[in-house]
């Protein structure tokens, strides 16, 4: 009898310690995964501010930042990312939204500094482990044939024309002022086709490894099917931070397939006007589009969130001026604090209503409306002062 409870204790022991140490391995991947997400984000505000304080020394407007001398904003971009609570939250939960986070980081850092191989790399593991990100291709493309986010080129295709016509006497310094206004617009297409390369390279790549390991439990389309498929048709209505599990649960049958396809090319809808418009800021483009993707998908978390208000502080000085700031900030903590309160009373004790859980999910989908709108709003008011400033600097000069 003894030595029998000896053993079990013994087996109880060993799956104690097993799971304590795959515990402790999860642990440690989605921290250090929150780390080098927070030093890619800090590497890439530094990139960004480098090449926006060089644009607005060649349009001589350069007063307009106003970044700290102590923090600037990489370093604030990757603090707000690592320290905030919806990414403690993730960390601590287990989520694996950190992984995600770090690939996409991984594109839009690789697109920044020009390494095509590691931005091929990041969006299509980023596609792999979720869908939503297939999107960002369009600003992946846009910084790898424009680079960095700039002021509008307009402005120094009009600073480049202006001083070439002051006078005959400089037209050597027009000429070379003209040739960067030029060279500033110009589209290059030879690092997008290097991206595409790499990108069917690497997916390829990905699905020989995705093959070899489903073969023995399925089929590839199959686990397009239990991946992709689940995704776009929603068959978990579990409540969760979104508004679209209440409103499926709700909807007739007959018009679920309608709804479905409207709901999940909204978000395409969007992508060219945006493009369009924010053509000249692919960083900034990318943040939007993460946002309203965090928005609008199927299954979001907070780790969505995490990773948008981290991408949040690259753009500081183009968001100064960003109304509703502090209404935005409280409405973001009292849905932080609510939805668990909600989710618990509805979920675990039963003495709350399903109503009031939803009516967090609408709320904090109308406060990531509202800093969408708003933080566009802020950085095309920016683009026109800007322009404003140029006008009166080549009045100056032309005077």
């Amino acid at each position: 009898m003894l030595d029998r409870c000896t053993m079990d204790l013994h087996c109880y022991s060993h799956f104690l310690v097993h799971s304590l140490l795959k515990e402790l391995k999860g642990n440690l991947i989605i921290f250090f995964a929150d780390i080098i997400s927070a030093l890619l984000i800090r590497a890439t505000g530094h990139t960004l501010q480098m090449a926006y304080r060089q644009s607005l020394n060649s349009l001589d407007i350069v007063d307009l930042l106003k970044s700290s001398d102590l923090l600037s904003s990489g370093d604030i971009a990757a603090l707000v990312y690592l320290w905030n609570p919806f990414t403690i939250a993730a960390c601590v939960g287990l989520s694996t939204s950190p992984v995600e986070n770090l690939v996409v980081i991984l594109a839009l850092h690789g697109a920044c500094k020009g390494l095509v191989p590691l931005a091929a790399f990041g969006w299509v593991m980023s596609t792999h482990l979720s869908l939503y990100p297939a999107i960002l291709i369009i600003p992946v493309i846009l910084l790898l044939g424009y680079g960095p986010d700039t002021p509008p080129r307009k402005l120094f295709l009009q600073k480049g024309y202006g001083k070439n016509g002051d006078n005959h006497s400089s037209d050597n310094c027009g000429q070379q002022e003209t040739n960067q206004s030029k060279a500033e617009v110009t589209f290059s297409w030879r690092p997008v086709i290097h991206f595409l390369f790499w990108s069917s390279l690497w997916s390829a790549y990905v699905l020989v490894l995705c093959s070899i390991s489903v073969k023995p439990h399925g089929s590839l389309w199959e686990m397009f099917q239990r991946t992709y498929g689940f995704i776009l048709t929603m068959e978990d209505m579990s409540p969760n931070i979104g508004v679209l599990w209440y409103f499926f649960a709700e909807v007739f049958d007959f018009f679920r397939s309608f709804f479905m396809i409207v709901f999940h090319l909204n978000i395409l809808f969007m992508i060219l006007p945006l493009a369009i418009r924010l053509k000249h800021r692919p960083c900034f483009l990318a943040f939007i589009y993460i946002a309203i993707s965090s928005m609008l998908k199927s299954y979001p978390s907070v780790g969505d969130s995490a990773l948008y208000l981290g991408l949040l502080g690259l753009f500081l000085d183009e968001l100064a001026d960003m109304k509703f700031s502090f209404f935005l900030l409280c409405g973001y903590i009292g849905v932080s604090l609510l939805s668990p309160v909600m989710h618990n009373l509805w979920i675990w004790r039963g003495t709350g209503n399903a109503n009031f859980y939803y009516a967090t999910g609408m709320a904090y989908a109308c406060l990531q409306i509202i800093l969408v709108v708003e933080s566009v709003s802020a950085v095309l008011n920016h683009d026109r002062k800007l322009r404003k400033l140029s006008v009166t600097k080549l009045r100056d000069g032309n005077s």
